[in-house]
Parts: C-alpha cells; structure tokens; sequence
C-alpha cells in the first residue's frame, strides 16, 4: 500500500508517533511518504520504502501568515498524482486533516478518490479546537475524514464532548517499539550524571504551560530533603526559564540539570529511577510510556489519557493536578524502598509490552481497510 503520512515533524508526541508508525509500516512492506515543511526528528534514514517531501511556504508581502494550509494541499494533490499513494494518514485535525479534505476535494476533480485517516493527538481537541476561532473548522475536518482515530479512550470521549462528531472514533493507543528497549549495560553509566547514592529523576517535555513545569520542580524539592538526588529535565518551551529561575531560589539549582532537546532519551530513561508528569492535561502520555519502556516507574497527575498508561499503584503512583505533596509522598515512598521500586521497575517494563508496537500497527493496518470500504 502506497501511503501519505502527514505530520509535525517536531519533538512531540504526534510527531514521534507518526514517524514511529510510518518507519514500522515501511519494514512491513509499504510504501511511506512523508509529507511536512521538515524532516521529522525521528526519521534519521530513508529507504527504499520511506520517502520524503518538503513542503515549502513562498513568502509573500501580501500575507501576515504564511498559508501553510494551501501549500500543504496543493503539495498533496501533486505527491499524490506523482507517487500513486493511494491513501492519506493525517495527524491532527487541523490544520493537516483540514488540508487533507481540500486536496480530496482537488483530486477529485480530475477524477482520482483517495480516503483519509485522521488520527486526533490531542493538542487538537482540547486545546487549540475547542477554541471558538477553530471549532467550526474542526468539526468540519473530522466529519469529513473517512475514519477517525484518537489516541486513547479519554480523548475520544472529549472529542464526542466538545463537537458535534458524526462519524465513528476509533481508539488505537499510541505505542512503542520494545526491541530499542533491550539495555547495553554499558551504555547505562549513572555516574554520568549523579554521584553514588543519589536518586536520578527525570521529566521530559515541551515546556509548555499545560506541562505545569514548576511542579516538577516543587516535588523534587521535597524528594531531595529525604532522598539525595538529581533531576533531569530534557526539552526547551517558554516556560525553562522560570523553572531554572525557580531552581536558583530554593537553591537546588545544582541538583536540577537542564539538558535541552534531546536525541538520547533511551540512555537518559536508561539510567533514570523515576520520572515525573504533573501534566494539566495528557491525551496519552507517550513520554510516560518511553519510561516504563525502560523500567522507570512514574509519578504523574491523574489527567486524561495518563491512568490508561501509569497504573496506581503497579507502575507508579497518580495524584490529583497540582497535588505536588502527594505526588512528592509517592515519590519518597518509592525511592527509599529499593525493593518496592525494583517491583514497580519490573510492573513498568510489563504494562509497556502491552502497548509494544507489533501489537499496534495491525490496528492501523485494518484501520486503513476500512478506509478503503468507506470513502
């Protein structure tokens, strides 16, 4: 099958879902083309099955805004046209589902029908979306697609919430690839980071308000009273700065390392004893995932997607947002039982395997049949 996947090419989840999907429907004989203003993060090698296209914006005087969306339909219809691909997997309904529709809508016009997947992430539907400005817009993208998918349970029933939804909402889970998971010991150097005998926790994140970042650092604080410790913190966003503001005054600042973006998660989780996700709101949680992938339990808020992940009490631990006492008990009661914290360690990698990406794909795969039989 001949395959459009569109996407942000960026650090995020979606972004790193797509890639990830697209990489494993390449090894399972398909014909992938990316289709983004950048090559995404993850895609590190083309192949013979993987290919991709850049989308470029012309600048003009005349627009405030560049009209992505139009470069990105008429990029479609040409690939399409081109290449033969005979479907359209679009993550995040606007503004790629939208696009999406109008390039369905070109084609169709010279006679050419191709469905279109449209995978919800989250980011979307409960934030940008649920927006007066985009809500028409939205709708409109989601019922247009032949079959929609969303991400976890929680954000399908937001999605049914906040719009007014004909079609179907099919949930296939986000997932992860457990053979990168298999540790070189060698590779696993905590003194790398932290002297003997102290704790090393991570977050990893975009820095966004909604990842309520000054959490973190407030529960570390109370860790780092009971427990000796370091913290990680992998990502950049507008809100670094008042994290590492924040740092300096309780004085933990040279306990607290801020690492920037990232392309070695897997060797920073590899070595990691916990790790922290105080989110105002997850649609999943994929960075929590990657964590368990690696054996790392997770102290994590209790919000959307997040308990379909983190199970309380076999995993790690939830709290209620903004809970940074609990979440700091929880916390504390893990990493001075080194017993209960290798059980949780163990629970983490397990829970992952369910969601390994060998049992997911397929999901996708028929997701794509049914496309066929809908359009």
């Amino acid at each position: 099958m001949k395959i459009a996947i569109v996407c942000y090419p960026t650090f995020g989840g979606s972004g790193v879902v797509a890639t990830e999907l697209g990489i494993a429907l390449a090894n399972r004989g398909h014909e992938i083309h990316f289709i983004t203003y950048k090559q995404p993060v993850r895609l590190a090698l083309l192949n013979s099955n993987i290919h991709f296209h850049e989308v470029h914006v012309p600048k003009y005087p005349l627009f405030h805004y560049q009209p992505y969306e139009l470069a990105l339909s008429s990029k479609l219809v040409d690939m399409v046209k081109l290449h033969k691909i005979e479907l359209l997997h679009v993550h995040y309904a606007i503004p790629h589902a939208y696009a999406g529709y109008m390039a369905k809508q070109m084609l169709a016009e010279e006679g050419i029908s191709i469905p279109m997947v449209t995978t919800l992430h989250g980011t979307d539907i409960t934030l940008v979306g649920s927006h007066p400005f985009y809500k028409p817009a939205v709708t409109f993208s989601i019922n247009k697609s032949d079959v929609v998918t969303s991400v976890s349970s929680s954000l399908r029933e937001d999605t049914l919430r906040l719009f007014e939804v004909k079609n179907d909402i099919h949930v296939v889970p986000n997932f992860i690839d457990m053979n990168k998971y298999k540790k070189k010991f060698e590779d696993c150097r905590r003194s790398m980071m932290a002297d003997e005998g102290e704790r090393i926790i991570t977050h990893i994140s975009n820095f966004r308000k909604v990842k309520r970042i000054q959490d973190v650092i407030k529960v570390f604080y109370e860790i780092q009273k009971k427990v000796p410790a370091k913290l990680l913190m992998i990502g950049e966003g507008p809100e670094k700065e008042k994290a590492e503001l924040m740092s300096e005054e309780l004085g933990i600042a040279e306990k607290a390392l801020y690492l920037g973006n990232s392309n070695e998660i897997d060797r920073i989780l590899c070595f990691s004893d916990l790790f922290l996700l105080p989110s105002e709101t997850e649609s999943f949680g994929l960075v929590a995932l990657e964590a368990m992938a690696n054996g790392v339990p997770v102290i994590s808020s209790n919000t959307g997607g997040i308990p379909e992940v983190n199970k309380n009490g076999v995993t790690g631990f939830l709290s209620e947002v903004g809970d940074v006492a609990d979440m700091a008990r929880n916390a504390i009661k893990l990493l001075t039982d080194e017993n209960k914290l290798e059980t949780f360690k163990e629970n983490a990698r397990k829970e992952a395997a369910k969601f390994d990406i060998e049992n997911i794909v397929p999901l996708y795969e028929e997701i794509y049949q049914k496309a066929f039989t809908v359009a």
